[in-house]
């Protein structure tokens, strides 16, 4: 007889530890539309803590991931018939602590749950039992896998052909999902190649099986790769845009694969973009019979939770590094709390950080038991 918290009909209640779940919570809500994502978002102390209906979960959260789409969703690029104020933040961690009578047949109250659902950034997320991931423990780890890894997995999977031996690139190659292509590619028996903007990140891409990193800081990128890879690169794992993009579609090989998920050099600009050096493309590619593939998390929904469950266990035999980045390293340290999602969002656009940014809520139980 496991303890079932039916919320339909009630409002006050307790979780599972004993301790009274807040009337009232802080949460992050979309005031303005803009990529200025300080400007975009507003720290709301006093909104009222969801109720879940009767198929629903009511999850504190305990770790939230940041990601480079957090400010095109602030700046409404996603919905342009989303008006503000909206929640932001789109995956949490954390543990059940109320749920509808149905949600309960699959949940119960206590368990660590992972999601990804607009509206992390807040202390409780109401999360649809269907949409939810039963987790072993609540552990931040296991959110690097929930937007960063299923895209590499997924793209890699559905549009990169790997095969041994294969050169692949990989731009920004140790940022939340980057760190994931590098091991993947690697487990495919391919040479992979990481773009990164410091040696401390080159050896940590080293340390995840990385073949030749690059640091553009202090390498010419276009010139490595036409030196040391005369014949081009088979796919390319492409999130910067800008420059970037167009050093990666010179560098194709014959057959080549460009997959584009995500062009984060634009995304703080007005439009979202930065202009590449489009009108040679159709050239380019047929030069190459080589190929752009744009891919988009959302469109692949139907095979997400066997993508996730399969990075699960390659994580849980120990076969995947899941590295998170707490700022621990940032001028004001590690980032807890919501308000600090603003300089985790900030961390992220200087290019600091190693592996998935994630940060922190933190809870103390009053408990009455």
């Amino acid at each position: 007889s496991r303890p079932i918290l039916d919320m339909s009909y009630s409002r006050h209640f307790l979780d599972f530890q004993g301790s009274s779940i807040p009337s009232s919570m802080k949460k992050l809500v979309v005031t303005k539309l803009s990529q200025n994502f300080r400007e975009a978002v507003t720290l709301q102390q006093d909104s009222p803590v969801p109720l879940p209906g009767d198929g629903d979960l009511l999850v504190r959260n305990r770790f939230v991931g940041i990601n480079a789409s957090d400010i095109n969703y602030s700046a409404g690029r996603y919905d342009a018939s989303v008006k503000p104020p909206f929640d932001i933040g789109f995956e949490g961690v954390g543990d059940v602590v109320a749920l509808g009578l149905s949600a309960s047949a699959d949940y119960t109250v206590g368990q660590a749950v992972a999601y990804v659902r607009a509206g992390s950034f807040a202390e409780y997320t109401v999360v649809p039992a269907r949409q939810a991931v039963p987790l072993p423990s609540v552990k931040p780890e296991f959110l690097t896998l929930m937007v960063s890894g299923a895209t590499a997995y997924l793209s890699l999977k559905e549009l990169g052909d790997l095969s041994e031996g294969k050169k692949v690139l990989v731009t920004a190659a140790a940022g939340g999902t980057g760190q994931f292509a590098v091991q993947l590619a690697k487990k495919a028996k391919c040479h992979v190649i990481g773009t990164c903007s410091s040696d401390e990140k080159g050896g940590f891409l080293k340390s995840i099986g990385c073949d030749r990193t690059i640091n553009y800081k202090t390498e010419n990128v276009e010139s490595v790769l036409r030196k040391d890879y005369p014949e081009g690169v088979d796919v390319v794992y492409e999130s910067v845009g800008g420059k970037m993009f167009d050093l990666a579609l010179n560098a194709l090989a014959v057959k080549g694969r460009l997959i584009v998920i995500g062009f984060i050099a634009g995304y703080q600009n007005p439009t979202g973009l930065q202009p590449i050096k489009a009108e040679l493309l159709p050239a380019k590619l047929l030069k190459k019979s080589a190929s752009v593939r744009g891919f988009f998390l959302n469109h692949y929904l139907s095979d997400y939770k066997m993508a996730l469950q399969h990075l699960l266990k390659m994580y849980e035999r120990g076969d995947l590094v899941c590295e998170v980045d707490f700022g621990d390293m940032s001028p004001e340290g590690k980032f807890t709390g919501l308000e600090s999602v603003f300089r985790a969002v900030d961390y992220m656009y200087m290019g600091k950080n190693i592996g998935k940014i994630v940060v922190e809520l933190p809870h103390s139980v009053n408990s009455k038991l």
